[in-house]
C-alpha cells in the first residue's frame, strides 16, 4: 500500500468570504469589455477560493458612466424593451435615448445580462456601484484602481 495524501475539494463557505474594493474608470471603454471584467469581479470567478454555490465576489465602482464607449452603429440601432404586463404596452428606448435619461442604468443592464441567473444575483448587483461623473462616496473603503485593457 503505497502512502498518498488525500486531498479534499475546497469548498468556500459564506464566513470564508473576503471581499475588496475595485474602482473603474469606464471613459472610453466599450461597454461590453466592461460589463465582462465587472461580471468577473462580482461573481469572484478569478479568486482561487472560487465556489459556484457562494457567492465570494467583490465590491465594484464605476465612475464616469456617462462617458462609456458604444461601438459601431449600437448607439442607434441598439434598442431596449421594456413591457408593463398590458396590451400594447411594450415601450423601447434606443441607447443614446437611454445614455441621456440615465446612463447607469446602461451599465447595470449590461452587467446583469453577463451574470448567472441564479439565486445570487441581486446580491452581487447590489455590491455594483455606477456614478455618471468621477465623484462617488467610498474613498472610506479605499477602492484600488483597475484599468481595462482596451480603451
Amino acid at each position: 500500500m503505497s502512502s498518498q495524501v488525500s486531498q479534499k475539494t475546497f469548498s468556500q463557505k459564506q464566513a470564508d468570504v473576503t471581499r475588496s474594493w475595485y474602482i473603474i474608470d469606464a471613459s472610453d471603454i466599450p461597454l461590453g469589455r466592461l460589463s465582462t471584467e465587472v461580471a468577473t469581479l462580482l461573481t469572484g470567478k478569478k479568486k482561487p477560493t472560487y465556489t459556484p454555490h457562494t457567492d465570494g465576489g467583490d465590491f465594484v465602482v464605476i465612475i464616469n458612466a456617462d462617458k462609456v464607449k458604444l461601438t459601431g452603429q449600437k448607439e442607434t440601432d441598439k434598442v431596449y424593451y421594456r413591457h408593463s404586463g398590458y396590451i400594447g404596452n411594450l415601450r423601447e428606448r434606443t441607447a443614446k435615448e437611454q445614455r441621456e435619461r440615465n446612463s447607469i442604468k446602461l451599465i447595470e443592464k449590461s452587467v446583469k445580462g453577463m451574470l448567472p441567473k441564479n439565486k445570487l444575483t441581486a446580491g452581487r448587483l447590489e455590491r455594483l456601484k455606477v456614478y455618471t461623473d468621477a465623484a462617488h462616496k467610498h474613498e472610506a473603503q479605499k477602492p484600488q484602481t483597475l484599468t481595462i485593457g482596451d480603451k
